[in-house]
């Protein structure tokens, strides 16, 4: 499969599985905002967490932007995904405000998905 897709797909695939685990996560924070003792959660990925925790450095990578994904390959398994606290209180502002910013990118990768299989269907047309 890797020869027709790459491991672009593969890689899509599994952002949008961590956008949609973040989103639950989230959306679990804002409908427990009054719930007594109740701590904010976040997602990560494993690897990454293991290598901030683990070395004490952080990931060595270096990025012009914070946003830009790490040199480690994503793989494909949910197990990757680790929930973790994130501070002390839930704050509506920041939680709606994470919520909007996953939806955004949920959205990109979306779009990123739409365009590979666009071009592949080109491809497609153009060896009739």
């Amino acid at each position: 499969m890797d020869a027709l897709f790459g491991k672009t797909i593969e890689m899509l695939s599994t952002i949008l599985d961590f956008r949609s685990e973040r989103h639950k996560v989230i959306s679990s924070n804002i409908a427990n905002i009054d719930t007594p003792n109740y701590r904010p959660k976040d997602i990560v990925f494993k690897e990454e967490l293991k290598a901030l925790i683990g070395n004490g450095t952080g990931i060595t990578m270096a990025k012009s932007r914070e946003k830009h994904l790490s040199e480690r390959s994503i793989s494909g398994d949910k197990a990757d995904f680790e929930v973790i606290d994130s501070g002390e209180r839930v704050n509506l502002d920041s939680e709606m405000a994470k919520l909007a910013e996953n939806h955004l990118m949920h959205n990109l990768t979306i779009e990123l998905l739409a365009r590979k299989f666009r071009g592949l269907n080109t491809v497609l047309r153009e060896a009739k």
